[in-house]
């Protein structure tokens, strides 16, 4: 009986019931949507930071302490400290390691110009390749870690081409003092010896950069006698926003508890990755840079919460949605539900029937809505980020609660109209 009482209203009532199932299909496609790329946009977020340079600096111990104590700027040293770059692969093998997308050495020293002038030369790696001992094989170097300099003219120093050992990127500001054009020759001196260098390429940096010098590391670590040697390194990793265990972490590990160590040393906070990286790397200390790891979770909270917000908001526009269209199919029916009273049915049964036949309605749209805003998070996922959003199976019941509790909630105007329905008043009123 109760079957065929379903039916029949679906049947009979076909048109607002889609409409009820149109309204819950909107609602549920966009939670669906926003909840699984709220929970899958952290690590593309961060992806896309990363092209705007790292968010860690590693320096030797000894130059970080005394940078710390004289606060003297970024590159400056004030001892004879350096990293030994046989020691970078080591980068990739903390826990975190999958985490490190990008990293390159620096090594800083003046060189003498022909003209009697000074200019910095940097060292670096330009798109390095590393074959690791895990078997993984990767690029690394400021191509990546520089993504947005503008090179006018010429293009990225490339490592695998012969001429790369002794060719050299300068910046535009030095180029057009000193007049240099690509493939010009430049003589550069250095404490140890002197080399003839060809420019590669012209670079826009739009900052200090462009007075300077780019270079293979190996041939700034000739100019300087200073083999295997590298002033700092700076990596890009992908990283967790920081919490109140971070933060208390960052300042002291080993005053954590055993539980509590394990989950931040388990957690790819900044300030756990650094810690590896000192645990790897001899007579290494690794900072976060922390302008770039803190707008990293600003901005990542405040995407989340963008997307908590509408999927609040299409919720409270399904419900009322739902709720005027569920009043208006139980005013229409007011004539039947009377004459059920009349012949003894009780309200508790006839709310039984009605919120049975809403959330049939509510589970057929709420299907279909899932895999519309499954569709609908590709779509975002494709145009704004390049790639595919993972199905997160932890939304379809949060989903599925969701939907019902707006379900009930757009429910009750209708239910309470039942519970006062007097059947007198609408069998008379409808002679």
């Amino acid at each position: 009986m109760l079957f065929k009482m379903i039916r029949g209203v679906l049947y009979h009532q076909r048109a607002k019931m889609l409409l009820i199932a149109f309204t819950i299909v909107l609602g549920t496609s966009l939670a669906t949507g926003m909840l699984n790329v709220m929970w899958d946009v952290g690590d593309k977020v961060n992806q896309e930071l990363k092209t705007y340079g790292a968010n860690i600096t590693v320096k030797p111990k000894d130059a970080s302490l005394l940078t710390d104590i004289y606060d003297v700027g970024e590159g400056e040293q004030l001892s004879e400290a350096y990293l030994n770059e046989e020691d970078l692969p080591k980068l990739k093998t903390i826990f975190w390691a999958f985490n490190i997308v990008d990293f390159t050495p620096f090594l800083e020293a003046d060189a003498s110009l022909p003209d009697g002038t000074d200019a910095k030369i940097v060292g670096t790696w330009f798109n390095h390749h590393l074959s690791l001992p895990t078997g993984e094989e990767l690029d690394a170097g400021i191509a990546g870690m520089r993504s947005w300099w503008d090179v006018t003219g010429g293009n990225w120093l490339d490592e695998s081409e012969p001429s790369a050992a002794s060719s050299v990127m300068v910046g535009t500001l030095l180029a057009e003092e000193k007049g240099w054009k690509i493939g010009d020759e430049i003589t550069l001196a250095g404490s140890a010896k002197e080399m003839t260098a060809t420019v590669a390429g012209i670079y826009d940096a739009g900052g200090d950069e462009d007075l300077e010098i780019y270079a293979p590391l190996d041939l700034v670590q000739a100019l300087t006698d200073r083999e295997g040697k590298v002033d700092r390194i700076e990596v890009s990793a992908l990283t967790t926003p920081d919490n109140e265990l971070a933060q208390r972490a960052a300042k002291n590990p080993s005053a954590l508890s055993s539980r509590d160590y394990e989950t931040w040393y388990c957690t790819a906070y900044v300030s756990a990755i650094c810690y590896q990286i000192q645990e790897a790397i001899p007579n290494a200390s690794a900072a976060a840079v922390r302008q770039v790891a803190e707008s990293e979770g600003t901005i990542l909270d405040k995407t989340q919460l963008l997307m908590l917000l509408i999927t609040a908001l299409s919720l409270i526009g399904a419900a009322l949605g739902i709720s005027n269209l569920v009043t208006a199919s139980v005013m229409e029916r007011s004539m039947e539900i009377g004459l059920l009273k009349a012949i003894g049915a009780r309200d508790r049964s006839i709310t039984f029937v009605i919120m049975v036949e809403i959330l049939v309605t509510a589970l057929i749209g709420g299907v279909a809505g899932y895999f519309l805003g499954f569709g609908f998070a590709q779509l975002i996922g494709q145009s704004v980020f390049g790639s595919a959003i993972e199905m997160k199976l932890k939304v379809i019941p949060i989903v599925a609660a969701l939907i019902t509790l707006v379900t009930l909630a757009g429910s009750l105007p209708a239910i309470r109209m039942v519970l006062r329905l007097r059947p007198a008043e609408v069998l008379h009123g409808g002679q």
